[in-house]
């Protein structure tokens, strides 16, 4: 039998690009064995299905040719869905985390300047202050990562803490500059299309639960503000839409929200990068026309413990580290080359700092400029300690880079492909990749070696993520998904793994004999793997430099019959289309795909609580 087509999402005209046209988010609650999946701790259950209104190319744009001859309409390009899930917390709860941060910080750097007897007195009365402020925030907010990343960052060094022209900069007028200049609303700008507000977004925000979460989504050229704890949530709070930019991706500054300020940065395929502040409608562009680096964003984050500076992946293989706060200036590398050394010999094993964070030039943007690679990354994620980066690029490798020194610590290489995410355990003691090779694989930082491979996707893996509430020090549960609709499950600990026979046996803590003699770079070839920015450093930093150097790694591919291998606890198709985001929450897991779907799916009723 033959059947109708069915007719095109958006409108054609004798085949011209179709009539931009401005339609709802749609919510749907379908039931049935298929909206189900089942795991060692019971059954999850479809919540509700999201359906965002996924915009038409802007008229301006090029049109975009489907290879597909049986399409009916011209497809928009799109990089998925991204999403971010957020709790608020009122100011006074994130007064009392900052001064119980800051209280942490001083008393460590107390310590170490050898002032132990003379604070004696001074220390127990803030460390008792502490503890009263650990104890109100953990009654106060259910943002529990949030809270956990932040006491453990409290440890390490704020990044760039040592430079006196970066911390001048930063200090100048910090209340005058903290929002940004621009009103998103009322902007003329040719770079942003229209921005739709709700009707009642004052009402909305002052009537809606405290305890409840918002949630940020960019899909194709359009970003949406969403209220999930609203009975309406399928109205956006607030919907832009830009004119040729298409948002690749986007951040939350953890530090500095709560219920009347909220950091958001969005990543953009022209390179551009805008600072919003959704509540008070404003908004700043930095990077503007590709002044710094003209390459898109494809992942951009807010540095662990800051409320201004920012570290952006571009695709040209550079990370850049931008302040919100500063203008941009015309970039001009401030490098210097051995002549008498090449850095093509072994190019994947370098960390090129273009502009280091110690420079004393810190009036403009960039705050640091490190180039890794010459081919897109993919992602980048900090530790929960706050001192490493482990950064996944196109070129098949993940490498850890220990950001507070500039220094490349490992390289790791996939099994064949690209790699495309990357995430840390809770406790920062493993490492998750996903990439084209279709395996998921764990990294242990201590070790500095692969654990195992996990087999199970039919396609490439998109995204990678640990379920905290479901890990403790010995066990860990994460999950994957793929551009095969699937979502596995999978429980690890180390006990379970068992190493194939043949494998050499390694001492818990250390790296293989032979390993270690063909990768270790010599000390007096160790400028060959990274170049320095001529900013006035020191002879006590230039020796950490080389120490650092001559401690890195670059380890040859595990073979496949030396290498643990873990299958998911869980498979299970959840959407028609490729999967693109994936988040877990303390009530349900949620999963969004390329066609704009966002699935919420219950916990079991006992996981839940």
């Amino acid at each position: 039998m033959f059947a109708i087509p069915p007719p095109p999402r958006y409108p054609t005209h004798n085949g011209m690009p179709p009539t931009p046209l401005e339609t709802a988010n749609q919510i749907s609650r379908p039931e049935g064995p298929e909206y189900s999946f089942q795991s060692g701790e019971g059954i999850y259950v479809l919540r509700e299905d999201i359906q965002l209104a996924t915009p038409p190319p802007h008229p301006s744009e090029i049109p975009v040719t489907n290879p597909n001859p049986l399409a009916t309409t011209t497809n928009p390009p799109t990089s998925g869905v991204k999403l971010s899930v957020i709790t608020v917390k009122p100011r006074q709860v994130r007064n009392q985390l900052n001064r119980a941060n800051t209280t942490t910080s001083n008393l460590l750097r107390w310590r170490a300047l050898g002032r132990q007897d003379t604070n004696k007195a001074k220390d127990t009365k803030e460390v008792t202050q502490v503890d009263a402020d650990a104890k109100v925030l953990s009654d106060a907010s259910s943002d529990r990562s949030a809270i956990a990343a932040s006491t453990r960052s409290s440890t390490a060094p704020a990044f760039g803490e040592g430079n006196i022209a970066l911390t001048l900069t930063n200090s100048r007028d910090v209340l005058k500059r903290r929002k940004p200049k621009n009103n998103m609303v009322k902007s003329n700008s040719s770079f942003v299309s229209r921005v739709i507000p709700h009707d009642h977004l004052t009402k909305r925000l002052a009537e809606r639960d405290s305890s409840g979460s918002f949630a940020f989504v960019n899909v194709n050229r359009a970003f949406q503000w969403l209220d999930m704890s609203s009975s309406t949530k399928a109205e956006p709070l607030t919907k832009i839409l830009f004119t040729k930019a298409h948002m690749l991706c986007h951040d939350v500054n953890p530090l500095t929200k709560d219920e009347t300020h909220i950091d958001v940065l969005m990543g953009s395929s022209a390179s551009d990068i805008i600072w919003y502040e959704p509540i008070s409608q404003k908004y700043a562009r930095i990077n503007k026309n590709g002044m710094i680096n003209s390459t898109p964003v494809s992942k951009i984050k807010w540095i662990p413990g800051s409320e201004s500076l920012f570290l952006a992946a571009h695709q040209d293989g550079s990370l850049v580290v931008y302040d919100k706060e500063k203008e941009d200036a015309p970039f001009v590398p401030e490098v210097v080359i051995d002549e008498a050394i090449s850095i093509e010999d072994d190019p994947d094993s370098q960390l090129n700092v273009t502009k280091s964070v110690n420079s004393a030039n810190q009036k403009a943007n960039p705050v640091a400029c490190w180039k890794l690679c010459s081919q897109p990354i993919n992602d980048f994620a900090f530790s929960p300690d706050s001192r490493h980066l482990a950064v996944v690029a196109e070129d098949g490798y993940l490498r850890i880079v220990d950001y507070l020194k500039e220094t490349l610590r490992d390289v790791f290489s996939s099994y064949y492909g690209g790699f495309t995410c990357v995430c840390w355990s809770p406790d920062g003691k493993y490492i998750l990749t996903g990439g084209q090779d279709d395996l998921v694989s764990i990294w242990s930082l201590a070790d500095r070696q692969i654990v195992a491979r996990c087999p199970g996707h039919d396609s490439w893996v998109t995204a990678v993520a640990f379920d905290p509430w479901r890990c403790d020090d010995k066990t860990y549960r994460f999950g994957s998904i793929g551009d095969d609709c699937k979502l596995l499950l999978w429980d690890f600990s180390v006990g379970m793994l068992h190493r194939p026979k043949g494998t050499l046996a390694r001492a818990r803590g250390s790296v293989s004999g032979q390993s270690f003699s063909l990768n270790r770079h010599r000390t007096e070839s160790a400028s060959v793997n990274r170049m320095r920015s001529n900013s006035s450093r020191s002879q006590g930093n230039q020796q950490e430099d080389d120490e650092a150097e001559a401690d890195f790694l670059n380890h040859p591919i595990e073979p496949r019959a030396r290498t643990a291998q873990l299958p998911p606890v869980m498979v299970k198709t959840v959407d028609p289309h490729p999967l693109c985001g994936l988040a877990f929450e303390q009530d349900c897991i949620i999963t969004s795909c390329q066609d704009g779907h966002v699935r919420t799916w219950d916990r079991p009723a006992q996981d839940a609580t």
